[in-house]
C-alpha cells in the first residue's frame, strides 16, 4: 500500500472475535481516518471505513460491519456486500468496486494498522474509491 502513511496501533488482537469487526479513528481535526480491522477464520483483514458507492461509513448501526453469520462486510446504507478477503464488492450498487485495503500487522498482541492521519488530501483514497 501506501509506504508513506503511519502506523497506528488500532486495538488488542485479544480484543478482536473470530468473526468480528472493529472500528478505529486515527489522526485529529475535522478529517480524522476512519477504518475497520476484521478478523474471519484466522486471517484479519483492515480496510477504510468508506463505502465505494457513495463514500458512506459502512457500518450503520455504528460498529456493526459483518453480515449475521459474519463471512461478509455490510454496507448498512445500501446492502452493499463485500469480500472479507479482499474487499470487492459482490452484491449491491457497486459491484465490481473494491473497499481500500489497509496493510496491518501484529506485534506484541497489538494490530498496528498502516493509514493516513487524514481522509483530507490523503491521496489516493479520493482517487480509488
Amino acid at each position: 500500500m501506501n509506504e508513506a502513511w503511519p502506523e497506528w496501533p488500532v486495538c488488542s488482537l485479544a480484543e478482536l472475535g473470530d468473526p468480528d469487526a472493529r472500528d478505529f479513528l486515527v489522526g485529529d481535526g475535522e478529517w480524522p481516518f476512519r477504518g475497520f480491522v476484521l478478523q474471519r477464520d484466522g486471517a484479519l483483514h483492515a480496510y477504510a471505513n468508506i463505502c465505494p458507492h457513495r463514500r458512506h461509513p459502512l457500518d450503520f448501526p455504528p460498529g456493526r460491519f459483518l453480515t449475521e453469520q459474519g463471512k461478509l462486510i455490510r454496507c448498512g446504507s445500501h446492502g452493499a456486500l463485500f469480500l472479507s478477503e479482499t474487499g470487492e464488492c459482490v452484491f449491491g450498487p457497486c459491484v465490481g468496486q473494491s473497499l481500500l485495503k489497509l496493510d496491518l500487522r501484529v506485534e506484541a498482541g497489538t494490530i498496528l494498522v498502516r493509514a493516513p492521519d487524514s481522509l483530507q488530501g490523503a491521496g489516493p483514497i479520493a482517487g480509488t474509491i
